[in-house]
């Protein structure tokens, strides 16, 4: 091989090797992904806030512990002796989420679900707006339709009355989006409103909640449960955030 022959292969063998380098370098090495790993999408997540054994997602209100007389009975979360001190939050806070429960009443019962509620007032229901848990056949509640079972309690009547029999497990769920409200009884969709429009605050005006001027009107805050009037209780509950 003549020495200018010599030089050409010695010239193509480095010109290929540093290609062949620069593909690797942009391929990364072997055994390394180019993507990235993905975030997890937290808000399509449900978080449990009560699972039959432990009531660590809830505490009284305006109170550092849990409120006084709630126990795990049979896998459920149930109030067992109602009191002015029986209220209850979430240890969190939510704006936009979806919240399924279920819920059961013995004879005459009555409780509620609350949203955004904030621990400024005296009460829950000064702030939260209140999907109605009620026994609405021995309720005197259960005649006025605004004030049954899965009603928006003092303002909106259920759609139609999907309550199952005293002592019976009931499925709730609670969608809030923004100012978008739907309330849920046993897979049915039996309210759906809208916060904040003069509409609303038409409705406000004949209610109860007149004369809590800072009723409805929180974009964030606790779930909260009555637990002042009667026997009550609740299993499986989770939230999704949106």
């Amino acid at each position: 091989m003549t020495f200018s022959k010599f030089l050409l292969v010695s010239f193509s063998m480095i010109f290929f090797a540093c290609a062949n380098s620069d593909v690797e370098s942009d391929g990364g090495s072997a055994g390394e992904s180019n993507f990235s790993e993905a975030e997890p999408e937290t808000s399509s997540e449900w978080q449990v806030l009560f699972d039959g054994s432990s009531m660590d997602q809830w505490r009284g209100y305006r109170q550092e512990e849990m409120a006084p007389g709630w126990e795990i009975v049979d896998g459920a979360m149930t109030m067992t002796a109602p009191s002015h001190e029986g209220d209850i939050v979430t240890v969190q806070q939510f704006s936009n989420f979806e919240l399924e429960f279920e819920w059961m009443v013995p004879e005459g019962g009555n409780s509620g679900i609350m949203f955004r509620v904030t621990e400024d007032l005296g009460a829950p229901y000064e702030t939260g707006p209140e999907y109605q848990v009620l026994d609405d056949a021995h309720h005197t509640d259960g005649q006025a339709t605004k004030n049954s079972a899965g009603s928006n309690y003092d303002i909106h009547a259920p759609s139609s009355n999907v309550v199952k029999t005293t002592g019976e497990w009931n499925t709730g769920r609670i969608v809030a989006d923004g100012p978008h409200i739907e309330h849920w009884l046993n897979g049915e969709k039996i309210i759906e409103y809208e916060l904040w429009t003069d509409e609303w605050k038409a409705d406000v005006a004949t209610s109860k909640w007149v004369d809590f001027p800072d009723y409805g009107l929180r974009e964030s805050g606790h779930i909260a449960i009555q637990g002042d009037h009667t026997s009550v209780s609740y299993r499986n509950m989770k939230i999704r955030v949106l």
